[in-house]
C-alpha cells in the first residue's frame, strides 16, 4: 500500500490520486456517521412534518460556509455541496421516518 502524503509533500499525480482516494474513503465514513444521525432523528422526531426544518437547513449551510472560509476553500462550492447533502439527508430521513412507523404499526 502506498504511503499517503500530505498535499504539500506530493510530487507525482500518483501520490495526489492516492491522497484524494483516501480522503474520499474518510469522507464516506464521516457521511455514514452523519446519516446515522438522520436515522436517530427519524426515530426521535414525533411528527413527519418537522423533518424538514428550513431554519436549521440555513443554519447548517451557514455553519459550513463559515468553516470553509476559515479553511481558505471556496464557500460557494461548499454551499452547493451541502445544499445537495442536506436535501438528500431530508429525503433519507423521511424514508426512515416512514419505514420506522410502518414497522411499528405492523407489530
Amino acid at each position: 500500500m502506498m504511503e499517503i502524503l500530505s498535499p504539500e509533500r506530493c510530487k507525482t499525480m500518483l501520490e495526489v490520486r492516492a491522497g484524494v482516494d483516501q480522503t474520499d474513503r474518510e469522507l464516506v465514513a464521516l457521511l455514514a456517521r452523519r446519516f446515522g444521525y438522520m436515522d436517530a432523528a427519524a426515530r426521535i422526531k414525533p411528527d413527519r412534518g418537522i423533518v424538514r426544518d428550513e431554519a436549521r437547513k440555513a443554519q447548517v449551510i451557514d455553519n459550513v460556509c463559515r468553516a470553509a472560509r476559515s479553511e481558505g476553500i471556496p464557500d460557494s462550492v461548499i454551499a452547493d455541496v451541502w445544499e445537495a447533502l442536506v436535501e438528500g439527508s431530508i429525503a433519507y430521513e423521511l424514508e426512515r421516518f416512514d419505514a420506522l412507523r410502518a414497522e411499528a404499526s405492523a407489530r
